[in-house]
């Protein structure tokens, strides 16, 4: 099942008035209860990457609020390459609390590296480096929400 089927789902049973819904296939078993509007995930989900089109280089109020905090070495930012997100929600460095983060500032990353996590509607979407290179800065302090294609990371693919 595929993290799109998954949100068609949930906005279908918040239509439909439904207060739970049960989902189970071989592979997961997902709980959607509107009522609370929590969604249990009691088993993994496979999800494949995300393939993304190149992101498109228009401003937006989120790229415009982080470019004093990459102000700093203007010239030098050219040279990197972003790690966007690709979707809304809450970004988040390590897996759990008392886990270290997914990658530091000066890590070397591969393609199939997962960098951080961002969390929509209760998923936990695990976010994969699609470039090969060293981390040379974060752009987002843990925890706070991050908009469709805002950059969370440069990489210095040399």
């Amino acid at each position: 099942m595929e993290l799109k089927d998954i949100q068609n789902l949930i906005k279908f049973v918040a239509k439909s008035g439904a207060n739970e819904v049960k989902l189970e296939t071989e592979d997961i078993k997902i709980t959607i209860k509107t009522g609370e509007t929590t969604i249990v995930q009691q088993a993994p989900i496979a999800m494949p990457p995300l393939s993304m089109a190149p992101p498109v280089a228009t401003p937006t109020p989120a790229k415009e609020e982080k470019a004093p905090a990459v102000a700093d070495a203007p010239e030098s930012d050219s040279a990197y390459i972003e790690i966007t997100s690709p979707i809304i929600g809450t970004f988040y460095r390590k897996p759990s609390p008392d886990k270290p983060v997914f990658a530091e500032v000066g890590d070397v990353v591969t393609p199939s590296s997962v960098v951080c996590i961002v969390e929509a509607m209760k998923l936990f979407n695990e976010i994969e480096s699609e470039v090969s290179g060293k981390i040379v800065k974060a752009l987002v302090e843990d925890g706070t929400p991050v908009e469709f294609g805002q950059p969370l990371f440069l990489v210095d693919p040399s």
